[in-house]
């Protein structure tokens, strides 16, 4: 088990940490609506109030942070700790987000894609060309629920379009530090899937006979597990944040697990996302979203750097 410190407390269920060039994190806090910021000191300031559930959040070309927002999920407690499921009230859909950094204005990019209404956009992650990439966890009221799917998009708002479909609960996405793969994680199957990319928005999987969505079979663990977001480290492992066995599964891009780190802050079962940060890109900064903490450890290899991640206005 490696060592962690807690950067700071109270926030209401962070997810999509995004380490800024001068060393500031943001979080989205679903149960609060916002995206909020956290200093080295671990002092806490609310950048926007963006409503809904945002959920996801990334970096992009003109330096606005672009979220996914679920458009809700219902608190609930089990045990003394925080979670999010279910539909809310009041639920009006999901969509993706565009937060000024400097103002703290917020656009809404998308609500559909065509005619069809974003139901739960979970998480998100831009490639060089400048485009996104974003699962749609969907939506559940307990006894039925959307199949999941996967979208591509460019921040103007010009295009968006449906690559995937057909999932079990798509939640963290990331690319390979070349690019040239598309990973996914399920969270109630636990399972890994990836998809060669062969230009922006394209992508070809079909290795595996009925892979969800069409992907590629990488990696599933034989115990009863739940993941949640992935990132990358710039060697290509795959790092998942899991819930119930609260840790990250280091996946390599052959399917073997690297290694499960182990993480516990108080039990805290849902340690949900990972980002990296610092001049050597070995310091990791993992959401503990069931007691509401940004911890920051120590990592023994590097983060890939993610696209645009210098260009956030100050």
């Amino acid at each position: 088990m490696m060592t962690f410190s807690v950067l700071a407390t109270g926030l209401m269920f962070p997810e999509g940490p995004v380490v800024l060039p001068g060393g500031d994190v943001l979080v989205v806090e679903i149960h609060r609506g916002t995206l909020t910021r956290i200093t080295p000191d671990g002092g806490v300031s609310v950048v926007a109030e963006v409503g809904g559930g945002p959920n996801g959040a990334a970096l992009g070309p003109d330096g606005r942070i672009y979220i996914a927002n679920c458009g809700g999920l219902q608190r609930f407690e089990v045990g003394g700790y925080i979670f999010a499921g279910g539909i809310p009230e009041d639920y009006e859909g999901g969509s993706i987000q565009a937060v000024d950094l400097g103002t703290g204005e917020v656009e809404t990019i998308y609500k559909t894609a065509g005619d069809v209404p974003l139901r739960g956009p979970n998480d998100i992650v831009f490639d060089a060309a400048g485009g996104f990439y974003f699962t749609d966890y969907g939506k559940s009221d307990g006894v039925t629920g959307d199949r999941g799917r996967l979208y591509y998009a460019t921040p103007d708002g010009a295009s968006i379009r449906m690559i995937a479909a057909g999932m079990e609960g798509p939640n963290g996405i990331g690319l390979s530090p070349d690019g040239a793969r598309l990973y996914v994680s399920e969270t109630m199957t636990a399972r890994v899937w990836w998809w060669d990319v062969t230009g922006p928005g394209q992508i070809t999987g079909g290795k595996s006979l009925g892979g969800s969505g069409g992907g590629n079979f990488l990696y599933s663990p034989s115990e009863f597990i739940n993941f949640d977001s992935l990132g990358v480290e710039a060697s290509g492992n795959v790092c998942v944040a899991s819930m119930v066995r609260p840790g990250i599964s280091v996946i390599g891009p052959d399917g073997d697990l690297v290694e499960f780190v182990d993480i516990d802050t108080d039990g805290d079962p849902g340690i949900t996302n990972i980002c990296w940060g610092g001049k050597d890109m070995k310091t990791a900064y993992i959401t503990a979203s069931s007691t509401g903490k940004l911890l920051k450890m120590d990592w023994p290899r590097p983060g890939a750097l993610l696209n645009f991640a210098s260009e956030a206005s100050k």
